[in-house]
């Protein structure tokens, strides 16, 4: 307590005042965060294969994810509910209902007439001929027996009830819930809904002609309010809940064979024994329908199921699926300017229950989050691009990948620790998972006070939180020049290596740029030409589809960016499913010719016996089972003293990884006798 006042005290020497209200709906303020990694991960490989960033985020929302379901998920089961309703049910339940009680109407009073002997012979033989000679057809049966002089009180009874179950479902069929509020009702409350329709058609007709008012609506609430539970705020509001309803009736109407629709008719002219309500009715559908055309008024549905459906219950019926056909056009995010935050979120979960509300709410809490985490953006050309902070975060992800794998590997290292035994290079970063390096104390004392001071807390003191801390950088003794070459020829695309390349030109960029920074990494792009590229620019090229592999112009340039680093230790990594069919002509026109022209074969040679004199320890990554190409390599590789592994796609990031690192720190291989062969070194 006395802690509490302390910080009551507290508050109000600042002027800090608390209020409290209820919860009003939207965004549950005390949700955790979205968890973006797998989302990025999912769309970054989507981009990487060639997907636009936009229609990348949709797919991710469309599949869902291990733990997340996504659209496709929530539409099969909207698709499910829908063929539940239709193939369940059936649209006799009225009649059937109807039947019954004429039956059981029927065989009350040939008893009594049975069991009365004080009952006249004529007369008794008059009214079995009566009964004998009813119709087939219900309506006509119940029509013709309207002046039937009962004899059996519980016949009657019988009898009077499908006057007042037909009242209550035409009823029903235009106010949800009538039939079972009207249930055992007197001829005072249905001189009550009498009166609220004549009430109702004429604040409909008012506001047809414009002459309606906020306080003519008011009253008309006031006193029949209780026969619209939804409350509706105004008289759109009103038109609104009672058209959609109505529309759905006459859906249900539509769907009904002739014959069910005579009966309905016939015998509808009967309820509550006055053809009044009818007459009521039919004015009130005339003035929706012109208020409201846009409602589906013509559709109907194939109901063949064997639970037969009450006029009040088909049309909830036949509003569940207007409701799930609309949520299923919501989930398919097909339309021009389809938006997830449109969803319904109250149909969905009406429909499919609570937890498909969750779900929902959670994918439109994700596709916001995507948008606000800036892992997109516009550029120039008005594409959307993935931004360098969701580049990193795929690279992150691909490189705890790589490192996964390796460290499955027999005789590999930890990546994380691989080449950082250095001095200490006079930098910090902050502490990540499964850094060994020493703490940099100053820095993160500072970094605790900085957030300390920001947070504004009054003497609590210092407490140093893992986000403050730093540690003492470390460089390796041998920085590394290292030009990754990769075939960017049609046949990698062809072949499904595209994205494969994409992610090992990412993690590897990732893991210089991250763990190595004094090493420079070029990445060289080779197809019918050769071109320095930047991660970015690799990570989002469309599949090349021009025959052309001109690994001699791709020596060219690795070679130039080993000369402007003369004393770093030149690594050479060459991705490619393909001999050389293209070179650079002194001109520098690009010569191509298949099969390899022994010309563009020595001019390759050459160049890269000259980034052997400049000392680059050499890897071919060969791809592919190509004979003929193991062959082309292999001499290839002996001219420079070089190694050649031929890893399945899946495998090429860590093969590439595992030699850049063997290679920085003096050729020692990071796994041993892993689809690995090489010469020297």
């Amino acid at each position: 307590m006395a802690r509490q006042n302390r910080r009551l005290s507290r508050d109000a020497r600042y002027g800090k005042t608390a209020s409290y209200a209820k919860y009003g709906g939207g965004p549950d303020p005390l949700a955790p965060p979205v968890d973006l990694s797998e989302a990025l991960d999912a769309i970054g490989e989507d981009v990487m294969g060639g997907t636009s960033p936009e229609r990348a985020i949709r797919e991710f929302l469309r599949r869902g994810g291990e733990t997340q379901r996504g659209l496709d998920d929530l539409m099969r089961r909207v698709a499910e509910r829908r063929r539940e309703l239709t193939s369940r049910n059936n649209l006799d339940g009225t009649l059937q209902q109807v039947q019954q009680l004429l039956d059981e109407a029927v065989l009350s009073e040939r008893g009594e007439l049975a069991r009365n002997v004080d009952l006249d012979d004529g007369d008794r033989a008059l009214a079995e001929m009566q009964l004998d000679s009813l119709p087939p057809s219900p309506a006509a049966a119940v029509q013709e027996l309207n002046g039937y002089d009962w004899t059996s009180p519980q016949a009657r009874q019988k009898y009077e009830q499908i006057k007042d179950l037909l009242g209550r479902e035409v009823l029903d069929q235009r106010f949800a819930g009538m039939k079972q509020a009207l249930e055992d009702a007197t001829d005072e409350d249905r001189a009550a809904v009498s009166e609220m329709m004549r009430d109702l058609n004429q604040l409909l007709e008012d506001h047809r002609a414009g002459t309606d008012t906020p306080e003519q609506f008011d009253a008309f609430m006031a006193q029949h309010g209780q026969y619209f539970p939804s409350n509706p705020a105004n008289v759109e509001e009103l038109l609104d809940d009672l058209a959609a309803r109505a529309a759905a009736a006459q859906r249900m109407r539509n769907s009904m064979t002739q014959e069910q629709r005579d009966e309905l008719d016939a015998l509808a002219q009967q309820a509550f024994g006055s053809p009044d309500l009818m007459s009521q009715l039919g004015q009130l559908d005339d003035t929706l329908r012109s208020l409201r055309p846009g409602e589906d008024w013509g559709g109907a549905e194939r109901m063949d199921g064997e639970q037969g459906l009450g006029l009040g219950d088909g049309t909830g019926v036949f509003q569940d699926i207007a409701d799930l056909d609309a949520l299923a056009d919501q989930l398919a995010q097909s339309g021009p300017g389809s938006d997830l935050a449109d969803l319904d979120l109250d149909a969905l979960q009406r429909q499919l229950g609570e937890q498909a509300g969750v779900d929902a709410r959670t994918l439109q809490r994700l596709e916001q989050a995507l948008r606000n985490s800036g892992a997109v953006q516009r550029g120039a050309d008005g594409q959307l691009r993935l931004t360098p902070k969701a580049m990193r975060q795929l690279g992150k992800s691909l490189l705890k990948d790589v490192a996964e794998r390796m460290s499955g590997r027999q005789g590999a290292r930890d990546l994380r620790r691989s080449g950082a035994s250095g001095e200490p290079s006079g930098a910090t970063r902050p502490w990540a998972f499964g850094d060994t390096e020493p703490w940099d104390l100053p820095r993160s004392i500072t970094n605790a006070l900085v957030r300390t001071a920001t947070d504004g807390r009054d003497g609590a003191g210092v407490r140093l939180t893992i986000d403050d801390v730093e540690v003492q950088e470390t460089e390796a003794r041998t920085q590394a020049c290292v030009a990754l070459l990769v075939d960017t020829s049609f046949s990698m695309a062809m072949e499904d290596r595209w994205v494969p390349m994409k992610r090992t030109a990412l993690a590897l960029h990732t893991l210089v740029s991250t763990r190595f920074r004094g090493d420079d990494l070029q990445l060289i792009a080779f197809g019918r030409e050769a071109e320095v590229m930047d991660i970015e620019q690799l990570v989002g090229l469309d599949a090349q589809w021009d025959k052309g592999t001109n690994l001699h112009h791709a020596l060219l340039l690795a070679n130039r960016h080993f000369r402007k680093h003369p004393t770093a230790q030149p690594v050479l990594l060459i991705v490619t499913d393909g001999e050389p069919t293209s070179h650079l002509e002194p001109n520098g026109q690009v010569w191509f010719g298949y099969p390899p022209d022994p010309v563009t074969i020595a001019l390759s040679v050459r160049e890269l016996e000259n980034a052997g004199r400049l000392g680059a320890q050499t890897t071919f990554f060969r791809l592919g089972d190509d004979p003929g190409l193991a062959r082309f390599i292999d001499a290839m590789a002996r001219r420079v003293v070089g190694s050649v592994v031929a890893p399945e796609n899946d495998d090429l990031g860590v093969a590439v990884v595992g030699s850049y690192l063997g290679a920085r720190q003096g050729g020692t291989p990071l796994f041993g006798g892993w689809g690995r062969d090489e010469w020297g070194g």
